[in-house]
């Protein structure tokens, strides 16, 4: 899932090389932080959050299959 959330925000963005995914394990549930460059972080934002909001459900849809608990953070 690392991969997947790297590779989708590498393609929003103007700065590709800035973005740096950190994977933290629990034990029933993953937390993926996402770190791009400042002026970068609208496009992966979105408006009113959607591209947001899409790159959490894609996320949480192949995390379903693995039967855990993924939360996606935008830090």
């Amino acid at each position: 899932m690392k991969e997947l959330v790297e590779v989708l925000a590498r393609s929003l963005v103007d700065n590709p090389d800035q973005v740096s995914v950190h994977v933290v394990e629990r034990e029933k549930s993953v937390l993926i932080e996402l770190r791009v460059a400042p002026e970068d972080m609208g496009k992966v934002i979105g408006k009113q959050g959607r591209i947001a909001k899409a790159m959490r459900t894609v996320v949480k849809a192949a995390a379903t299959k693995q039967k855990k608990r993924v939360t996606v953070e935008i830090v």
